[in-house]
């Protein structure tokens, strides 16, 4: 069988059309198909999605992607789907109907990545769900939120580390973030890790 990173470069290509890894994205990606708990900081642009979207190709499993950007979800949703990799979106901005659709993937487990809101992951009913459906790695996007030190601190990532481990145990999490000064940046490993 091949070395994972080898099935990652060729998944790079087939499913994303990069010939190539973009500066730092090889690093993550390799210290995530090892198992490692991740916090990347990397610019804006700089293919931070990749970095959980391309290990959840290459693992079974199911990827909880938690982000507090509806629009975000919905492209990345949008272009996953359009490569053909089983993806789909929990938020308050689905209808119903698409909801219901997502659930029944969901059960069914045929879904790779899953995007939620923290505010969605915080409701009880969605922890007791995804405790059933083989969630391997938990991607938090946006993960200065985690701390009072960011500029954009939200309550909900406070108890983002707790239902990880209601979720699944010693649950791999990987944090993005394109800003976090030191203690920021210790704020979130403190919390999530």
């Amino acid at each position: 069988m091949d070395d994972p990173l080898s099935h990652a470069r060729a998944l790079l290509h087939s499913v994303f059309g990069f010939s190539a890894f973009r500066p730092g994205q090889e690093e993550i990606v390799r210290a995530v198909l090892a198992g490692d708990n991740v916090l990347a900081v990397m610019p804006t642009g700089s293919g931070k999605s990749l970095c959980f979207q391309l290990p959840a190709l290459a693992r079974p499993g199911l990827t909880l992607v938690v982000s507090p950007l509806i629009a975000l979800m919905r492209d990345q949703v949008q272009a996953l789907t359009a490569a053909g990799v089983a993806a789909g979106s929990l938020n308050s901005s689905n209808e119903p109907a698409e909801n219901a659709r997502v659930m029944g993937l969901l059960r069914r487990r045929e879904l790779r990545l899953l995007y939620v809101a923290p505010e969605r992951l915080a409701r009880p009913d969605t922890v007791e769900m995804l405790a059933e459906a083989q969630v391997t790695m938990m991607a938090i996007d946006e993960a200065h939120c985690v701390s009072q030190w960011g500029h954009d601190f939200r309550p909900e990532y406070l108890t983002l580390g707790n239902l990880a481990r209601q979720i699944g145990g010693r649950l791999q999490t990987l944090a993005f973030t394109a800003t976090a000064d030191a203690p920021t940046r210790g704020d979130i490993v403190e919390k999530l890790f």
